[in-house]
């Protein structure tokens, strides 16, 4: 459960935007999302060498 204690003189907005923080550190949504559909285990290794590859290709350096 996530608890966000509001100080005083602080606006609800200010409250509500550390909430939504907290809420999105947790992974909640992250998670729910992947497990409205199974996925198997090879094309999640797919997914993630793919990414891998892309990421690497950005850090080389450009000739």
């Amino acid at each position: 459960m996530i608890i966000i204690n509001v100080k005083d003189g602080e606006s609800l907005d200010r409250a509500l935007k550390r909430f939504k923080k907290k809420f999105e550190k947790t992974g909640v949504l992250r998670e729910l999302r992947s497990r409205q559909a199974f996925e198997k285990k090879s094309i999640t290794r797919r997914v993630q060498v793919k990414k891998a590859v892309y990421k690497q290709q950005l850090n080389q350096d450009p000739i």
